[in-house]
Formats: C-alpha cells, structure tokens, sequence
C-alpha cells in the first residue's frame, strides 16, 4: 500500500524581506523631493506592525505606496499588509499597518471547506494550529488541490511549504 503524500498550507512572512522593503521605503523617502518638509516617515512598530506618517494626508498615503512598491519588489504579498485609513494625530497624518503571519481559525477552516467541497475525492484537509495539512495517497489529487487553492480568490496571502 502506498504511503500518504502531503503538503501544509500556510501563511507566512519572509520578515526579513520585509524588513529590506520598509528600509528601502524608507530611504527613498528621506531621499525624494515631493517628500521634502513633509515629516514624512516609516517604521516598526513591534514585531509585525508598522507605522507610516506625513504632516499631510496625501503624503502619508504616498508613503504607503512606496511600502508597497517595495513589497512587491521583493515578491511578499500585500495580501499580508492590512492598512488602515489615514487618521490626524496633532499635526501629523498616521497610517497604522500589520502584516499577517499565519492563517487564523476562520481562514484555516475556509481552506478545509474549498478543499472539502470542490476538491477531489479521498482528500484530508485537517487543520494544524495556523496551518492546514492537506493529506492525500495520490500525488495527482494534492497538485490538483494546490492548483484549486492558487484559483480562489482568498483575501489571505497562501503558500504551501513541508511537501513529502
């Protein structure tokens, strides 16, 4: 009898990826004319948060767009970055964002679900802290499994990892 092949899906964060992307911004900030005496600035605010400021709305939404043109640079996901709107702190305009680092309950289950639903036959889904291992004796049924996961259009960022 075959033994089972598997995969994990998860949802994680190269930080150091990130960590090059917000300095990055940053230097391109301090560096760029329409950013001059606009205050503007971005930084870590504990381990996955990040703060973004500018002493006007617009500039702090600019400040925005750089993180995430450098996020894409360097190939992480602004699936992973959760942006709140522009907010008035004294004179200056903040922008709290966190980034995602593991899949919750809720997402891991919508995962279980899809796969459950429209995956093939004979597909163990089972859900593993923050991540999903999906089980399955044909290596055929977990690439199709992969490839229906790639399809939805999850508002989470996905990557399969601890494939045997």
């Amino acid at each position: 009898m075959a033994a089972e092949s598997s995969f994990d899906v998860v949802s994680k964060i190269d930080r150091q990826e990130v960590d090059n992307a917000l300095n990055q911004a940053a230097k391109e900030i301090s560096q760029r004319f329409d950013f001059r005496g606009t205050d503007a600035a971005i930084r870590w605010n504990g381990q996955y948060g990040i703060e973004m400021e500018a002493s006007a709305e617009d500039r702090v939404r600019a400040v925005l767009d750089v993180f995430k043109d450098k996020l894409v640079k360097r190939n992480v996901s602004l699936k992973a970055l959760d942006a709140d709107d522009p907010r008035p702190s004294g004179s200056l305009f903040k922008i709290s964002a966190t980034l995602q680092d593991g899949l919750t309950q809720d997402q891991a289950k919508q995962i279980s679900k899809v796969i459950r639903d429209e995956g093939p036959k004979g597909i163990k889904a089972q859900v593993q802290g923050d991540e999903v291992r999906v089980a399955s004796k044909k290596k055929d049924d977990l690439q199709a499994v992969m490839q229906l996961l790639r399809e939805q259009d999850f508002d989470f960022a996905l990557q399969f990892t601890n494939r045997r």
